[in-house]
């Protein structure tokens, strides 16, 4: 399996309003460290998994959506409890639907993963099997 990761970075702010959440119920701030990986078995006739630059494009976009953003005023999370995890398979569908509409092939890709790290102690991950 052959695998290419690209990194960034947002800061949201949100809220989890539900009591097994405790004090992260309030508003709250968080740091991401986002870390995208793309996995395939199979190498493309460059012999590369995806072109580097155009994921950390693409990714670039996506952060750019919610950072410095509050999430519980976006009206796409009405409602929602936007976990780490629930953030981290945004993500990886946003990605998804940029990389089609900018007709990028990823017909031969097995996977994205996304991880958030919150610190060095905790992290949520998302893994979606593009051949499902």
């Amino acid at each position: 399996m052959f695998q290419v990761k690209v990194t960034n970075s947002m800061f949201i702010a949100h809220s989890l309003p539900d009591e097994s959440f405790g004090p992260a119920q309030n508003l709250h701030g968080a740091t991401y460290t986002i870390d995208l990986f793309i996995s395939s078995n199979t190498l493309t006739d460059k012999n590369i998994v995806i072109d580097i630059d155009i994921a950390s494009k693409i990714l670039s976009e996506i952060v750019k959506k919610y950072n410095y953003k509050n999430l519980d005023d976006l009206d796409e999370f009405k409602g929602i409890l936007t976990t780490t995890e629930f953030m981290a398979q945004q993500i990886v569908n946003h990605f998804i639907e940029i990389a089609k509409k900018n007709s990028i092939d990823i017909s031969k890709l097995f996977s994205i993963k996304v991880t958030l790290n919150e610190s060095h102690i905790a992290a949520a991950s998302y893994e979606k099997n593009l051949n499902e």
